[in-house]
């Protein structure tokens, strides 16, 4: 990887939901990226400042429905693309950017390790990426960090992996009401269920999280096996957007297996539920040395996500074209 260029890189925010709001946020409070546009065709917001859209002072720049004209004349922007977490729905959106010659970090969590489901799909971005001479990456918090990318670097300090057992425990109350509604706080066992089968609940990515973290410990899974299951609440719950009776649904637990051989050698749960004990991220390796690490309270979902991607530019800009997962960008800033 080349090295990243000095001064400020040009970013342009695509989607400005909840996630793409925050991106903004940190976007113009990073010293290494410049916002100069956003893109969402909501005509709720085609046409206002940003500023507003944000409820900041700035900037005033106006919301673009269109990512040509939110680019403008620019030379060297980067997108910060955040709309959907299923690949089939922005495969559009993506290869637009790269036809328009520009990278591309994004929250897709499908896009962190599309060889998994997508091979098809992945071989058409790495195609258009390596066309038009552009780097493709998604990232984010989980997949993108947690579960995935800071799993293999504490396993760079230890010899021939066995195991590893990542767990990431979140206290929903401390999230926003859609990420609540989200996992299934408030349903019924049934509701919940019926949403799981129809993929309306649960985490997307965990399984992209798995095959991450095998391929950066050096394990030849060739398995997944993933799982999904309520978590109920055993009192009422109260705290977050709206209160959890007793015997509903709190939350979801989601676990993930990587097989080689049949034999376990990737497990990764995921809690995430209105009043879980104990917020952490955990990540025991078995190993010699064994190597555990812990961070009391978790890392913070949104914030960090919307850091990932601001990050990611400066580096994209450095980097060799192409499709890429989060284990090729450079670990330090």
């Amino acid at each position: 990887m080349a090295r990243a260029p000095d001064g400020p890189v040009p970013v342009v925010v695509m989607g400005l939901g909840f996630i793409g709001q925050e991106i903004a946020r940190a976007a113009l409070s990073s010293p290494e990226v410049e916002l100069i546009g956003a893109v969402d065709p909501q005509p709720s917001l085609v046409g206002r400042p940003l500023g507003d859209v944000l409820g900041l002072a700035g900037p005033r720049f106006k919301v673009a429905d269109a990512l040509e004209r939110a680019v403008g004349r620019r030379k060297g922007v980067v997108v910060l693309h955040a709309t959907s977490s299923r690949l089939s729905q922005v495969m559009d959106q993506l290869l637009d950017a790269l036809k328009l010659g520009l990278p591309v970090a994004s929250t897709c969590e499908e896009l962190a390790f599309p060889h998994l489901k997508y091979p098809e799909l992945a071989a058409k971005l790495e195609r258009a990426a390596e066309k038009a001479g552009v780097a493709i990456v998604g990232t984010g918090v989980n997949p993108g960090f947690v579960l995935d990318r800071l799993v293999a670097t504490a396993g760079q300090v230890c010899g021939p992996v066995r195991k590893v057992l990542a767990s990431r425990v979140v206290d929903a109350r401390t999230r926003r009401e859609a990420l609540q509604r989200k996992v299934g706080a408030g349903l019924t066992e049934e509701e919940f269920f019926d949403l799981v089968d129809r993929e309306e609940l649960g985490h997307v990515g965990l399984v992209e999280s798995a095959a991450l973290a095998a391929v950066g410990l050096g394990l030849d899974c060739d398995d997944f096996e993933e799982e999904v299951a309520p978590v109920f609440a055993e009192e009422e719950i109260t705290g977050g957007a709206f209160v959890v009776k007793k015997g509903r649904v709190a939350g979801m637990f989601q676990s993930v297996v990587g097989l080689e051989e049949g034999q376990e050698r990737v497990r990764l749960e995921l809690t995430i539920a209105v009043g879980a004990d104990n917020p952490r991220d955990r990540i025991e390796i078995d190993a010699d040395p064994r190597l555990v690490l812990e961070i009391p309270g978790g890392v913070a979902g949104d914030r960090a996500t919307a850091n990932a991607l601001v990050n990611a530019a400066p580096r994209l800009t450095a980097a060799e074209a192409g499709l890429l997962t989060v284990l090729e960008l450079p670990s330090g800033r």
